[in-house]
């Protein structure tokens, strides 16, 4: 999963990577540049290169200690994990390392196989971490392609569900970005808990940003989890506003051109895409429709979910109530 799959090497000029990194990262189709400088590293990750870097100890020098420390420090180069690569098993120089912020230390202390199941488990943890938002701990882009692949590969029958948040933007100038963050959180856990709750593991939910969620369930499961989710964010959301906008139902912004108007408080729109009439080869596909339907949905009044039921090239028209917003 490492999108770039190169291992940056900081160690001596004259003489190569140890023979159990290069292995190790032969079976994992990981390339190695090697580096005597750590200011030539350093550069390169700022420069978004290398998944990997690995330090040669050197008794813990003092420009590699503070190279460590500038990565870890700077929150866009602080994900690439750092491996530090000890000679002995020096106690004052471990500290040192972790203190500097080094993700794994692999001393003499370790025999080879349990050194590269520690690299095994350092690479599995890194592809968790950046494949999980960070403000909703749901899973990311990555993840939801790779959950739609999943089941296109399977065989399976399976709704997407995307759901918008609507008058978001005028929520945020009225309050601040705080309340906002805290009503996309709030959103996250009631999509989870709902899903979750009603499907198990057969539901999957993501976060593709800012207020933009994906949800998967089985084809028999997404009319009862939309409509489930509907009500609760109707129950919920209205409380997140001021006594005043919540009684009335509305509050007063300025459009683009600083005109007030009416801002009514906020709705969820799903679009919801499903195999049942279509065939799917590629997670992109199933993308750009539930985008589509997203959109469709959002241009109806109130929270609503509608779905794709098109077999070819068929038009909009809008179901009872807006909730089935295609032809059977």
């Amino acid at each position: 999963m490492l999108e770039r799959r190169i291992i940056l090497y900081c160690g001596a000029s004259d003489r190569p990577p140890p023979v159990l990194l290069q292995r190790w990262a032969e079976a994992r189709e990981l390339a190695i540049e090697a580096y005597a400088h750590p200011a030539e590293v350093e550069s390169l990750v700022l420069r978004g290169r290398g998944a990997l870097i690995f330090v040669e100890d050197a008794g813990a020098a003092p420009d590699r200690l503070a190279m460590v420390r500038r990565l870890k420090s700077d929150s866009f180069t602080a994900i690439v994990p750092v491996t530090i690569l000890a000679a002995t098993h020096d106690p004052d120089a471990i500290v040192a390392w972790y203190a500097a912020g080094a993700d794994e230390i692999l001393t003499p202390l370790f025999i080879p196989e349990e050194q590269r199941a520690r690299l095994d488990a350092l690479v599995a943890r890194t592809e968790r971490d950046v494949a999980v938002h960070p403000s909703t701990r749901l899973p990311g882009t990555t993840e939801i392609e790779r959950e739609i692949r999943r089941r296109l590969e399977a065989g399976v029958q399976f709704a997407v569900c995307y759901a918008d948040l609507d008058h978001f933007k005028e929520f945020n100038d009225r309050y601040s970005y705080y309340d906002g963050d805290r009503v996309i959180y709030l959103l996250s856990r009631f999509l989870h808990d709902v899903v979750r709750g009603l499907l198990g593991t057969d539901g999957f939910v993501g976060h593709i940003g800012g207020d933009d969620f994906i949800f998967i369930t089985p084809l028999s499961g997404y009319a009862e989890s939309c409509t489930e989710i509907l009500e609760v964010f109707d129950q919920l959301i209205p409380l997140q506003y001021s006594e005043q906008d919540r009684r009335a139902g509305y509050f007063f912004g300025k459009d683009r051109r600083g005109q007030l108007h009416r801002v009514p408080l906020m709705t969820l729109s799903i679009g919801v895409v499903t195999n049942h009439h279509r065939r799917f080869t590629h997670p992109a596909q199933v993308s750009e429709l539930a985008t589509e339907m997203k959109s469709y949905a959002k241009t109806l009044p109130g929270s609503v979910f509608v779905v794709d039921r098109r077999r070819g090239d068929q038009d909009l028209r809008s179901g009872p109530g807006g909730r089935d917003a295609r032809t059977q």
